[in-house]
């Protein structure tokens, strides 16, 4: 390189713009994993590399009752009335409409290695480390941060104990600040929100986003229930919390002249749909099905079957797939069926799991992967909506020769339909508190779909065997392919005419009348509850019952001799080992989600907040029982 090139070079170097290298890692789909201290993803806070130790900083919150005033925000987040007023240009008594995101000012401050603002909240009842940071907080905390913060364990988190609660916050870093970034604000990402829209709506260089998340230029991806750095010159102001209505059509100036073409197009169009609905009647009534029914699944009608495309089309078809199914899966990683062999040991017998399951090694991590032949489109859109720890997580897909692979995390103790039934042959045991945390983590993991995604979804199909157990024996919901959007339905409930689920779960308006709501759930619940309590099968359960499950619970629900009655009723493998008046409570929970009206049913809500307060008493209870053990042995 001669001289004159190098000087070129270097000028150009210099004249471009300085770097926004925020240093700050997106945190991801970390938000939900509790027991992790990994901040290579910003989960325990943003690191303490700002220019200064303090700043203002800038928060969003969306105004959810009780906190829907500048007073109730101001006092849980920390925030001074008055500025919060006016920043959000209200007075200092306003009320905000449900879901009006909020501008929150805060001080921010590097505490040890991380910056955050500083408030606290008093423990309610039913609360737990990820429903204050998730539910409460709105995700401007995580799980992590505050167990780290206030060094509890989450076991010991008790009603009315006052805790630490660390903000999501950042000071600009000097690079940033020499590129004329002032401020960064914690902006909370709703559901369908993308890099682009957020660049958008708040008016923000999409690459300096990007910088200061250290996303990926590429795949900028990110998730609803999370926060983004947005780098600002200025404060945020509210005009940046409403989003611009979309830009009018433009004007054609010779639409007369095209309206033989869009004639055409719609004779063809027309000409097309009919073909299609014709070829789909045809192959309905006249293609023969080569599946074996399940007999436990009862069916209106068959599942939409992709069909098998011919050998020469397969290619092209497959490729066609995949392209469509990306715009559901944007997160999904689309795997080549050599992958899954090489994971599988050409899906050996030595990795089969069960059915069409199979364990894959990818990345020295271990993954179950599900061969499907049918229409998987709904599960994956699901899937890749959720974020949630006791929600299965779905990875990533592949499609081959006319099939679906799904590709799971995988969940070491396999099915709960494994555990619970007493006369099982593998003779695995679940103890009292492992039942009731499994119940809670169903319940929670119920309750997230039902009042914390948008839209919310109905599972449809909760049953033993749709539960998973981690390593720890903590529940994980499985199998979506049922699962329903709740929205837009007409007062509570929608109406169907494809009755699909399991025999024994499915509540009484759905069976009847076609009936949905997220009730429909909590019936099944009751239901998985009371096989979890008795350690039998559904089947069995309905034997010698009349008219309905509940008559089962008739001896025990009654307090005043209940506990007598115990003995019959619960898991004989129990052998008597659990706390009667916890057991008599759970007894009266299921007859609850049993009830016949969908609306006494309580909603996932109430029970998480029942199990929660059933799970600490039963841990003391099985401290209590230990410490006794470790006295009358010495």
């Amino acid at each position: 390189m001669d001289v004159l090139t190098f000087l070129l070079s270097l000028l150009t170097l210099l004249s471009l713009p300085p770097s926004i290298h925020g240093q700050q890692p997106y945190i991801g789909k970390a938000t939900t994993i509790c027991d992790s201290r990994d901040n290579s993803t910003s989960v325990l806070g943003y690191t303490c590399n700002g220019l200064n130790k303090t700043c203002q900083a800038y928060l969003t919150f969306r105004s959810q009752s009780p906190y829907n005033t500048i007073s109730s925000i101001s006092q849980l987040l920390g925030s001074d009335p008055s500025q919060l007023s006016r920043l959000n240009s209200v007075s200092n008594t306003a009320t905000f409409d449900t879901d009006k995101l909020v501008l929150v000012p805060v001080n921010c401050s590097c505490s040890g290695q991380y910056h955050q603002a500083n408030t606290s909240y008093v423990v309610q009842p039913g609360d737990t480390y990820l429903i204050i940071a998730n539910n409460t907080f709105q995700s401007l905390s995580t799980c992590q941060a505050l167990q780290d913060q206030n060094n509890i364990p989450a076991s010991n988190l008790s009603v009315g104990t006052r805790i630490s609660v660390p903000l999501r916050c950042a000071c600009p870093t000097t690079n940033q600040v020499d590129a004329g970034i002032n401020f960064l604000w914690s902006y909370l990402v709703a559901w369908t929100q993308d890099v682009p829209g957020i660049s958008s709506i708040l008016g923000v260089d999409k690459d300096a986003i990007i910088e200061a998340n250290e996303l990926s230029p590429q795949d900028p991806v990110i998730f609803p229930f999370t926060t983004l750095l947005i780098p600002l010159q200025n404060p945020p102001t509210v005009s940046q919390t409403i989003a611009p209505p979309p830009p009018p059509p433009p004007p054609s100036s010779n639409s007369n002249n095209k309206t033989w073409v869009y004639v055409v197009i719609g004779v063809v169009g027309g000409v097309g749909l009919v073909l299609v609905i014709g070829g789909t009647i045809f192959f309905m009534f006249f293609r023969k099905s080569k599946k074996n029914v399940d007999p436990i699944i009862a069916s209106s009608e068959n599942f939409e079957a992709i069909m098998k495309p011919s050998e020469k089309k397969l290619e092209e078809e497959s490729a066609e797939f995949l392209e469509n199914i990306s715009t559901i899966a944007q997160s999904l990683k689309l795997y080549t069926f050599d992958e899954l062999k090489s994971a599988t040991e050409n899906f050996s017998p030595n990795c089969w799991i069960k059915g069409s399951v199979y364990l894959g090694t990818i990345n020295g991590d271990f993954a179950a992967i599900k061969k499907v032949n049918g229409d998987v489109s709904k599960e994956i859109e699901v899937l890749n909506k959720i974020n949630h720890f006791n929600l299965i997580c779905l990875s990533g897909v592949c499609f081959n020769d006319g099939n679906w692979y799904l590709v799971y995390e995988y969940a070491k103790n396999g099915p709960l339909s494994e555990w619970i039934y007493h006369n099982n042959s593998d003779q695995k045991f679940l103890n009292w508190t492992q039942r009731v945390q499994i119940a809670l983590d169903v319940a929670t993991g119920l309750n997230y779909i039902h009042n914390y995604t948008s839209p919310p979804y109905v599972h449809k199909d909760l049953k033993s065997s749709n539960v998973l157990l981690d390593g720890d024996y903590r529940a994980k919901i499985a199998n979506f392919g049922l699962a329903r959007s709740a929205e837009g339905q007409e007062g509570e409930f929608a109406l169907t005419r494809h009755i699909v689920g399991t025999k024994g779960y499915m509540a009484p308006e759905y069976l009847e009348n076609g009936f949905i709501s997220t009730k429909l759930d909590v019936y099944s619940f009751g239901v998985l509850l009371l096989e979890m309590l008795t350690g039998k099968e559904v089947s069995a359960l309905y034997e010698g019952v009349n008219t309905h499950l509940s008559e089962v619970l008739s001896s025990v629900i009654h307090e005043e001799k209940g506990k007598e009655n115990l003995g019959g009723f619960m898991d004989p493998s129990l052998q008597g080992n659990y706390p009667a008046e916890l057991a008599v409570l759970v007894t009266g929970l299921i007859d609850s989600c049993l009830t016949n009206a969908p609306s006494g049913r309580p909603g996932m809500d109430e029970i998480v907040q029942s199990l929660s307060r059933i799970m600490t008493t039963s841990l003391n209870w099985e401290l209590s029982k230990t410490a006794s053990g470790y006295h009358s042995f010495n």
